[in-house]
């Protein structure tokens, strides 16, 4: 072991390199290839990858051996070249953290990657032990001759065969210390069945130097597992999990897990108490350069404190997790959330949610709004969602129409709430009031700039976006004001967020969606939906760190009215849409076709969403009943 690679298990957080396999995929060698060879046969390709993950700052990275053992390279008539492969694999690996170690003044370091053998959960460990144990010592045995720093048996199916990896790896290379990675289902436990508490205690128990999780299907699950493990040894913590699952897309497995995303993961394993991070299949170096800066703005905000983890309550546990420091006493832990509102419930169960949305009126007289909450809950309607000031138009408070259909209505309102108009305090007061109202369903918004609306030169605030909204009001869920203060107890909100599949920048949306939810949103509600090809995109774009999606529906009541749709709010309006609307001979054609539009729309979404939002225009109630399927009311 090289001189300074003990530092590794005693103290701080350690970044490790991604994938290789998919940064040679990227490269063009086909899938079946066997990527292990390329040591021999194309060592610069695999000497970029490594440089690449060292650029991005990684402080360990994996040799290209993953499945460089015996049976996996009889397959490709390889298994006589096990050493000549390990020690190829070895040595690119050593010149690499060579190069940069003198290039930047500090040490990286070489990790010899032993993956399982490939064998089957059937064949391996107890079944023949003897063979495993053999295989992987000659793998091992030329990884140490080649010049590895340590070794790290990952992607352990099973607990008997993570035995045997560990015993050759003690047997054959004493000298070096070793970390073994267990892959976990969606259970969050073992291939084999066996807990992640059992097989960190049995490596602990064999001598393991470090234990973890890694692969599996995202960070998420891989989260979980960590601390779990945390909980039961007081061995070093690895985190190393895939970019989410997998997607086909035009033959190819894509991994759709934003660096931005696995950058905030960063940030929670270590929050857990895992000491190693870095990524697995699907993560690339952009992955491994946000987990760095992840990291790094984590260790200058924290100043040496320790971290205390406090979980969200979301639907199902699924919420995003925040974290608070140590020292912020006062902080309680929120009721579930389908305790919290009927709308909580609701997502919390997976029933389909129906909202309409009802916006406030220009002067002080609601009583058509009133009349409209009333019908819409006569016919079922789950919930009234009311804007705040949409298109920066003076109207009156949304809270107050809130606080008045539920009182006098007795149906559950959705307040959005925006930070244009509040400063930081303004919107903690404003948000404790409204607690104390009884108004329990928050949609965290930005707001439109005053510039949209009717008074251009009113004075925007915007102290915060809806990111740092999220975070206010799961501070105030968790009993916390703004400064991390206590206030007495938690104000119990639902945190919904909103979505815009059809944006043109859509990259910036889902790494500002991936911010909320780690932030702590719980629900989201899109805009209007016209192009089910790009909610279904943005569906599976966000598939890793999803929360329940309503979707919105917008029901047309004329050509204009969608021309207004497309080009002014820049709504993607497909030119069948159009073409359908065009075709009305009448006022009344065109709206009854806009109502056929938008039942399309909710019978397509509705196998793919939680429920919809559907928007009243003009005031037109009737017509979301229609569109709900609830009744035959005409407008």
């Amino acid at each position: 072991m090289r001189v300074g690679a003990e530092r590794l298990f005693e103290g701080g957080t350690v970044l490790c390199d991604g994938a290789m396999g998919t940064m040679l995929y990227a490269c063009g060698v086909f899938i079946d290839r066997c990527y292990d060879e390329l040591n021999l046969t194309q060592p610069e390709m695999v000497r970029s990858v490594h440089q690449q993950y060292l650029q991005a700052g990684a402080e360990v990275i994996e040799t290209n051996t993953f499945g460089a053992n015996r049976f996996r390279l009889k397959r490709f008539g390889l298994s006589e070249k096990v050493k000549e492969i390990n020690r190829a694999g070895a040595a690119i690996a050593r010149q690499c953290v060579d190069a940069v170690g003198e290039k930047r003044g500090t040490p990286a370091f070489v990790a010899g990657a032993v993956g399982p053998l490939g064998l089957g959960l059937e064949t391996t460990g107890e079944s023949h032990p003897e063979e495993v144990h053999a295989a992987y010592a000659e793998q091992i045995e030329a990884l140490a001759e080649g010049g590895v720093d340590l070794l790290l048996l990952e992607t352990m199916m099973s607990v008997a065969e993570a035995e045997q990896a560990l015993l050759a790896a003690r047997q054959s290379a004493p000298h070096l210390k070793v970390a073994v990675l267990f892959t976990v289902g969606e259970d969050g436990e073992c291939l084999d069945g066996a807990s992640v508490e059992a097989a960190a205690r049995r490596m602990e128990a064999l001598g393991a130097d470090a234990v973890g999780c890694n692969c599996s299907t995202g960070p998420t699950i891989v989260l979980r597992a960590v601390e779990r493990m945390k909980a039961v040894t007081a061995l070093p913590i690895v985190a190393m999990p895939n970019a989410g699952t997998p997607r086909s897309v035009e033959g190819r497995h894509i991994y759709l897990t934003s660096p931005e995303y696995m950058g905030s993961f960063a940030r929670k394993f270590v929050r857990a108490g895992a000491r190693w991070v870095g990524g697995c299949c699907g993560t690339t170096p952009e992955h491994i350069r946000a987990m760095r800066s992840a990291l790094r703005a984590m260790a200058a905000q924290d100043a040496g404190e320790a971290p205390v983890t406090v979980a969200s309550a979301g639907a199902g546990g699924a919420g995003g997790a925040r974290t608070r420091q140590a020292g912020s006493d006062g902080a309680v832990e929120p009721r579930p959330l389908r305790e919290r509102s009927s709308i909580g419930a609701s997502i919390a169960s997976g029933r389909f949610v129906t909202m309409v949305e009802i916006v406030p009126p220009k002067g002080i007289d609601c009583s058509k709004e009133l009349a409209g909450a009333a019908l819409l809950a006569s016919f079922g309607v789950d919930a009234i969602n009311v804007p705040d000031s949409p298109r920066a138009s003076a109207r009156m408070s949304a809270q107050s129409l809130c606080l008045q259909i539920q009182q006098k209505v007795g149906i559950e309102t959705l307040l959005h709430f925006t930070c244009r108009d509040r400063n930081v305090l303004g919107i903690q007061s404003e948000l404790l009031g409204t607690a104390s109202l009884g108004l329990k369903n928050i949609l965290c918004l930005t707001g439109d700039p005053p510039k949209m609306g009717n008074y251009p030169e009113a004075t925007a605030v915007f102290d915060v976006d809806a990111i740092g909204l999220v975070k206010i009001v799961n501070d105030l869920n968790l009993g916390l004001d703004i400064g991390h203060n206590p206030i007495g107890g938690s104000t119990g909100f639902t945190i919904a967020v909103a979505a815009n599949p059809g944006v043109y920048d859509i990259d910036r949306e889902v790494r500002r969606f991936a911010r909320k939810v780690e932030e702590g949103a719980e629900y989201a509600i899109t805009q209007p939906v016209f192009d089910l090809k790009l909610l279904e995109a943005f569906l599976r774009r966000i598939e890793s760190f999803r929360v329940p999606v309503i979707a919105g529906i917008w029901p047309l009541t004329s050509l204009r009215n969608a021309e207004f749709m497309k080009n002014d709010l820049r709504v993607s309006m497909p030119n069948e849409i159009l073409e359908r609307m065009a075709a009305a001979p009448d006022k009344d054609a065109a709206m009854a076709e806009g109502v056929a539009i938008a039942r399309q729309m909710l019978e397509s979404v509705r196998s793919e969403v939680q429920g919809v939002q559907v928007s009243a225009p003009f005031g037109r109630y009737a017509l979301t009943i229609q569109v709900l399927g609830l009744g035959k009311e005409g407008a």
